[in-house]
Formats: C-alpha cells, sequence, structure tokens
C-alpha cells in the first residue's frame, strides 16, 4: 500500500527548479507549473533583481528551498548567521519546506562549493544526526535531506547508504527528498541495485522526489543535470511514485540548459507515473503504460 508522509506535508505536484534562463517566460507567461524549486543560496545576501524575481514567483506559486551549504557533515560549529538567512528567506517566500544535502560542503570555514561524500559508519551517524536535530531546532521544521550522488566510498563504511541516510531521517526525525536521478548514478559507479537501495528508504519519511538527466562515461557516471531524463530512472521514479502514492517532484537542469517549452515538455514525462501511483494507491505494477507524453 502507499505510505502516507508523517509530516502531512502535501504532494504539490510537478515542478521545476526555478532557472534564471526561464525567468522572463515565467513571469510573462505563468506557465501551469505546480510549483517552484529555488537554490536558497542564489537569493542570500542580496536586495537586488533575484530577490525580487523570487518575490513575484513566490506571489504565484508555491516555493520549496533547496540548498547546498548547510555543510551537515563538517566537523566545523554550525554557521548560525547562515542559518538566521536561511529562515528569514523561508519567511519570506513562505517556503513548504527546506532542506540540503547529506553530505559536507567544507572544513575550517572554507566552502568547497562542492557535495563532498562521508563514510556511512556510526560515528558519522551520530554527528550527523545531532547536527540535524540542532539545526531544526534552530529553523523551527524538519529539514528535508537528499541522498547525494557519490563517486568514491570508504573503507571504514559499515553500513549502505540508504541504510544511513534511513537510520539518519528515523532517529533525527527530518525529511528525506528523494533523488532517483542520484540512486541510478550511485548505484552505477558503484555496482549496487536500485531496487534493493528503494527496499531500505523510509518512505514515509520522504516529502519531495527529483529527478533529472547526468553524463553517461561509460565507466561511471556524472550527476551533470544537462539532459534528459533516461528510461531506467523513469523505472526508479514510477516504484517510488508506487510505493508512496505520490510525492511532490521537482525536474531539475542545471546545465546545457534547453528553453523553457523543452524543459517543460519533460518534466510532462512524470505524469503518467505520477497518476498511476496515485490512481493505484500502492497497487500498481512497477512500471505503467506508456502514453504519447512519454514516447
Amino acid at each position: 500500500m502507499a505510505i502516507r508522509n508523517r509530516f502531512g506535508f502535501p504532494d504539490l505536484g510537478l515542478g521545476l527548479g526555478l532557472r534564471s534562463v526561464h525567468y522572463s517566460t515565467i513571469l510573462e507567461q505563468r506557465p501551469p507549473v505546480d510549483f517552484f524549486e529555488i537554490l536558497t543560496e542564489n537569493y542570500l545576501d542580496t536586495e537586488g533583481r533575484p530577490v525580487w524575481i523570487v518575490d513575484q514567483v513566490a506571489a504565484h506559486y508555491p516555493i520549496v528551498m533547496h540548498g547546498v551549504s548547510l555543510n551537515l557533515g563538517t566537523a566545523d560549529p554550525l554557521d548560525r548567521a547562515y542559518l538566521a538567512k536561511v529562515k528569514a528567506l523561508a519567511e519570506r517566500v513562505k517556503a513548504r519546506w527546506l532542506g540540503d544535502h547529506v553530505c559536507f560542503t567544507g572544513v575550517a570555514g572554507k566552502n568547497s562549493h562542492d557535495l563532498l561524500p562521508l563514510p556511512y559508519d556510526e560515528t558519522t551517524l551520530r554527528h550527523l544526526i545531532r547536527r540535524t536535530k540542532q539545526v531544526q531546532e534552530i529553523l523551527e521544521r524538519p529539514l528535508v535531506l537528499e541522498n547525494p550522488s557519490t563517486y568514491v566510498t570508504f573503507k571504514q563504511s559499515t553500513m549502505g547508504e540508504a541504510e544511513f541516510i534511513g537510520r539518519l531521517a528515523n532517529e533525527a526525525d527530518c525529511g528525506l527528498l528523494l533523488d532517483v536521478n542520484n540512486i541510478y548514478v550511485s548505484c552505477r559507479n558503484h555496482g549496487w541495485e536500485p531496487d534493493e537501495y528503494l527496499a531500505h528508504v523510509p518512505f514515509d519519511r520522504v516529502t519531495q522526489i527529483h529527478i533529472a538527466g547526468h553524463t553517461d562515461k561509460g565507466t561511471h557516471c556524472v550527476d551533470t543535470h544537462s539532459k534528459p531524463v533516461i528510461e531506467r530512472v523513469w523505472e526508479i521514479y514510477a516504484e517510488a511514485e508506487r510505493r508512496t502514492g505520490g510525492r511532490a517532484t521537482i525536474l531539475e537542469w542545471d546545465d546545457d540548459i534547453p528553453s523553457f517549452e523543452v524543459t517543460f515538455a519533460e518534466l510532462q514525462k512524470a505524469a503518467p507515473f505520477k497518476n498511476a501511483g496515485k490512481a493505484a494507491g500502492g497497487r500498481a505494477p512497477k512500471r505503467p503504460a506508456r502514453s504519447k507524453a512519454v514516447a
């Protein structure tokens, strides 16, 4: 059966990551996108055009926030000034929820501007649980944390990624952003099985889903968000929708971004999978019938 979201967050439908190349189309045409996801850091430390844009978008669409600098995995002290700005932005745009990634992004006060992997062991888990609880207390709302795409593993890891993230979500009482493209990329890179990965996901914690394209290098995949979603990623998405009965879904496209029309058409390919998951209430076959929108 489909699993309800324990936080009561709504299924907002099908949305897009808000990107500057699409600003004019969105403001002038108000296309039928269900909601937008903003990259948190793009709208901090500025009072100029970016904030004016996001104010206009927030006036007409639901907004969720997705950050890349929370740095949960670091040993550095929490950046309370950063958290205060994040909280203020969430209040400004009336964000339905906000989150970041299960990773670290810097050390000794230096931001790497990358999502760096962590060992999956008990020491790291306890550290992340403690930090996540602290951040949620400061922000006064649950975080929605994303599974990363990774390219290395650690010898000291004592559990799989999905088990680690599932325990983190349960013990820190946070939400999850399930990135199905990241599942595919990490599974390809490390020889894991997507179905086994999904078996360890606590779907009652899943608030949102990401879909995206990647670059296949033959020996490995890179999470570039620069191409259409591939068939296997759609299959993983269909299974996630089947298990949840429907979660808010964002299409990410961050490099070689096409026109709004092309991006929106790619997002619409998710509709048959989402509709099948909702209609079947968790009892659908793993892959719904193909439609013209997907072909």
